[in-house]
Order: structure tokens, then sequence, then C-alpha cells
């Protein structure tokens, strides 16, 4: 009797979907994918994935990014010709993004018992 717990699947389910509506509108949708990453970091914990460490750290990404640019946002704005530096600091949110949706691809591609080959 290892079955793992029904909200654990739930909660990935709509991890992938916030994770992917998210991408609609990348600034406005920002909340929802961090929102989606995290609920896919707890359900990967929670359902002993191997896939848990990549989740993380990509949800770290999103955070730390999503943080940034609301916080750049909420002081109006980025300048290019002023304020380049501030898009350094904004590169971990598609990382992370990718990260995520690469993962899923792969997560629903291999086998379950097949090991790892790139990864």
């Amino acid at each position: 009797m290892n079955e793992k717990p029904k909200w654990i699947r739930y909660v990935f389910i709509i991890g992938v979907i916030a994770t992917i509506a998210g991408a609609i509108d990348p600034l406005e949708g920002s909340i929802a994918i961090a929102a989606g990453s995290i609920l896919l970091a707890i359900s990967a914990y929670f359902g002993n994935d191997r896939y848990f460490k990549i989740f993380l750290i990509a949800a770290i990404f999103i955070i730390i990014s999503v943080s940034a640019i609301w916080y750049v946002s909420s002081l109006g704005g980025f300048d290019p010709k002023r304020d380049w530096w501030w898009t350094v600091v904004i590169l971990p949110y598609p990382i992370g993004w990718l990260i995520n949706i690469i993962t899923l691809i792969i997560k629903a591609v291999r086998k379950p018992n097949q090991p790892p080959d790139i990864l």
C-alpha cells in the first residue's frame, strides 16, 4: 500500500495549470506562475518525486525574479537607458519557467521505472 494521497495529484495539476496559464501574460501572470511553481515543488516533495530538487530550484528562481519585477514596477518601471542592470535580476524568471516546462515534459515522456538519462 504505497499509494500517494489524492491531494498530491490535485496540487500537481493545479500547479501545472497555473504555470502554463500564467505564461499568457508574463508580467501579470507572474504571480500565477510563481504560485504554480511553488505548488509543483510541494507536490514533488510530498509525492517523493525524483524531480523535487529541480522543481525547488526553479521555484526559487521564479520567486526571486518575480519579487524583483514587482518591486521595480512599484518604483515606476524600467528605464533601459539608465537602469539596465535590473534586467539581470529578472533573468532567472524565464529560466525557472523553462526549467519547469522542460521537467514537466521529461516527466510526462519518461516511464516511471526508467533511470534518468540526462538529469
